[in-house]
């Protein structure tokens, strides 16, 4: 039995979590991010944060997609929200594609880190949570700067730095 009244999001890192580290002058992802938290204090929504990985999207690797893959099957959640780094945000949404889960998903994060500016990554997952309100069929969908679509047709222009509809 699935849980429709409710969202899981899976936190897997990406620059949504990144901090400024000043001895090391460089960003790194919080493991132990907080942005969530507090989005959530904030939010009468009803939803479950679980963190898992902490990594930047060009750290991640198959046996990570697993592991996200586990945790979504863990979990009776039918609507859910991954919060992803968005340089390969489409490897992953290709992957749960292709088992086929009878859920919504969507995938989002941020161009800019929340500790930074948190508009964008405020933005990004409050239009997921209207997107995924809204949706009729399962599927992978990916909510980016304002763009929400089934994952093969929003994709990053690396170009441009920003989210486009192919």
């Amino acid at each position: 039995m699935q849980i429709d009244n409710k969202i899981l999001i899976v936190n897997t890192g990406g620059t949504f979590n990144k901090i400024y580290d000043p001895i090391k002058g460089e960003l790194f992802v919080d493991k132990n991010s907080k942005a969530l938290d507090e989005l959530a204090s904030k939010w009468l929504c009803k939803f479950e944060i679980i963190n898992i990985l902490g990594k930047d999207s060009l750290d991640l690797n198959q046996q990570d997609r697993e592991v996200i893959l586990n945790t979504i099957n863990k979990y009776l959640y039918n609507k859910i929200i991954i919060i992803h780094g968005t340089d390969t945000m489409h490897l992953t949404a290709e992957f749960l594609d292709s088992t086929k889960l009878e859920k919504k998903i969507i995938l989002t994060g941020a161009m800019v880190p929340y500790s930074i500016n948190p508009v964008e990554a405020t933005a990004n997952l409050a239009s997921s949570f209207g997107y995924l309100q809204n949706l009729t069929q399962n599927g992978i969908f990916i909510v980016m700067n304002s763009l929400f679509g089934e994952y093969s047709n929003i994709i990053k222009d690396r170009k441009n730095g920003k989210f486009i509809i192919r």
